[in-house]
C-alpha cells in the first residue's frame, strides 16, 4: 500500500500544472509567490475565484511598481482537487524557492499545503480554508478568512438574537469535517443562549437522496433549521418543506457553492447564511482599489465566488504589505511581519491576527429568498483585537 502511494505522489507530480503568468516580468529579481489552486477536477470551478483574485493583486502591485522595489511573479500550480496534490503542489513551490504562498481554497487542501509551509518555513496565506485547524501549531500559517467556529458562533447568536429562535433542528453531514465543526460551534453557542436543540440528523453527502433522512425530523416544530453544508444543503431544504418544516433555514459560508441556488435555493421559505465580504460593507481606505477591481463583480459568478475573489486579492496584499514592512523577502522575517499585522485595510474588512494566525474581522449575514440573495447585515468581531504575541 504504501509502494502505491509513493507512486501516486510521483505521478502527481510529473502531472502538476504550472503556470507562470507574467513572463514580461519574470527573472532573478521577481519576487515569487506561489499560488495553489485547484485548476482541473471537482474543486476547480470554484477555486478559479480564487485564482483570479490572486491574479488581480499581482497585476495591480506590479503596475505600480511591485514591492521593495521589485516585480512579483505568480507561479500558478495546480492541486488536482485532491489533498495529495496539495502536497505534491507544495513541494513543487518549496523546490522552486518561492518567498510565499497563497491558497488553497478548500480546507482539506490548504492543510495538506501547510503542512510542507511549515516544514520548509515558507510563509502561507490562505484565503477561505475556514477549517480551524489549518493554523494550528504552526508558525508560517495564516489566513484571511474566519474560522468555522466563529461562524457557527455568528449564525448561533443571529438565531437566538435577530429571529427571537429558542429551538433548532441541525443536519450534519458527517462526511465533512467543515460541517460537523460549524454543526458543534452553533449548538453549544445557541445552548448557553438559552436554546435547545431538538434534533441533530446525519448525512452524507455524496447519498443518493434526502428522503429518507428528513424521516426522523417529520413533525418536529423547530424555530430554525441549522444545515452547515454546501449545495446539499438546497436539496435538504426542498425535503424539510416537504416534511413540514417550514424554516427558517440556517447556513454557512457553504451555501456560497455555486449550485446552491441551481438546486432551489431556499424555495418558498427563508434562509440566512454567512459570508466573508459584501461590497456594502468595504472599509472606505479599500474603495478605491475595489473600483479598479471590477472582477469582484462579475455577473458571470455567484455571489458568493466574489467573496473568495476578494479574499484571495486580500490575502496577495497582505503578503506585500508584509513584505515592505519586514524590508526583506527573507521568510523569517516576512513571517514576523505577517505575525504582526494590526489595521490591514484590505477589501474584506481591516485585519488583526490573533496568536494562531487567523483574523479578528467580521462577517457578513446573506439573506436568501428562493432563487435571490441579498444583503441582510454584518456582524463586528467578537472581542477587540490583542496586544502583539511573539509566533
Amino acid at each position: 500500500m504504501r509502494r502505491r502511494y509513493s507512486l501516486l505522489i510521483i505521478l502527481l507530480g510529473c502531472l502538476v500544472g504550472l503556470h507562470f503568468p507574467g513572463q514580461a516580468l519574470a527573472g532573478e529579481d521577481a519576487i515569487t509567490i506561489a499560488a495553489i489552486y485547484a485548476q482541473s477536477g471537482p474543486a476547480a470551478a470554484g477555486n478559479a475565484a480564487s485564482l483570479a483574485g490572486a491574479r488581480l493583486a499581482v497585476q495591480e502591485l506590479n503596475n505600480k511598481g511591485g514591492v521593495l522595489g521589485r516585480p512579483i511573479q505568480l507561479v500558478e500550480i495546480d492541486n488536482r482537487s485532491t489533498p495529495i496534490g496539495a502536497k505534491v503542489a507544495a513541494d513543487e513551490a518549496a523546490r522552486l524557492g518561492v518567498t510565499a504562498i497563497v491558497g488553497s481554497s478548500w480546507s482539506s487542501h490548504s492543510m495538506a499545503v501547510a503542512q510542507v509551509a511549515e516544514e520548509q518555513r515558507i510563509p502561507m496565506v490562505t484565503n477561505i480554508s475556514t477549517h480551524p485547524e489549518v493554523t494550528r501549531s504552526r508558525a508560517y500559517v495564516f489566513r484571511v478568512c474566519y474560522t468555522d467556529d466563529f461562524q457557527g458562533r455568528v449564525m448561533a447568536r443571529f438565531a437566538a438574537g435577530e429571529l427571537g429562535a429558542t429551538t433548532a433542528v441541525i443536519f450534519r453531514d458527517v462526511s465533512s469535517e467543515y460541517s460537523i465543526s460549524l454543526a458543534q460551534a452553533f449548538r453549544t453557542t445557541f445552548a448557553r443562549l438559552g436554546g435547545e436543540v431538538l434534533l441533530e440528523v446525519d448525512y452524507k453527502r455524496a447519498q443518493d437522496g434526502f428522503r429518507e433522512t428528513m424521516a426522523s425530523a417529520r413533525g418536529i416544530q423547530a424555530d430554525v433549521v441549522f444545515i452547515p453544508g454546501y449545495d446539499e444543503s438546497a436539496a435538504i431544504i426542498a425535503e424539510a418543506l416537504a416534511a413540514g418544516l417550514p424554516g427558517p433555514f440556517l447556513g454557512g459560508d457553504g451555501w456560497t457553492a455555486g449550485n446552491f441556488i441551481d438546486r432551489g435555493g431556499t424555495g418558498s421559505a427563508r434562509g440566512y447564511h454567512c459570508d466573508h465580504w459584501h461590497e456594502k460593507v468595504t472599509p472606505a481606505a479599500a474603495r478605491e482599489i475595489l473600483a479598479t477591481g471590477r472582477a469582484f463583480l462579475d455577473e458571470t459568478w455567484p455571489v458568493g465566488w466574489r467573496s473568495a475573489t476578494a479574499l484571495a486579492f486580500d490575502a496577495v496584499y497582505l503578503l506585500a504589505d508584509a513584505l515592505e514592512r519586514a524590508g526583506t523577502t527573507d521568510r523569517g522575517e516576512l513571517r514576523r511581519a505577517l505575525a504582526e499585522t494590526r489595521g490591514f485595510p484590505g477589501i474584506t474588512g481591516e485585519l488583526h491576527f490573533n496568536e494562531h494566525g487567523d483574523p479578528i474581522k467580521g462577517a457578513v449575514i446573506m439573506e436568501i429568498v428562493g432563487q435571490t440573495s441579498t444583503f441582510f447585515t454584518w456582524v463586528p468581531p467578537e472581542i477587540e483585537a490583542p496586544e502583539r504575541a511573539e509566533r
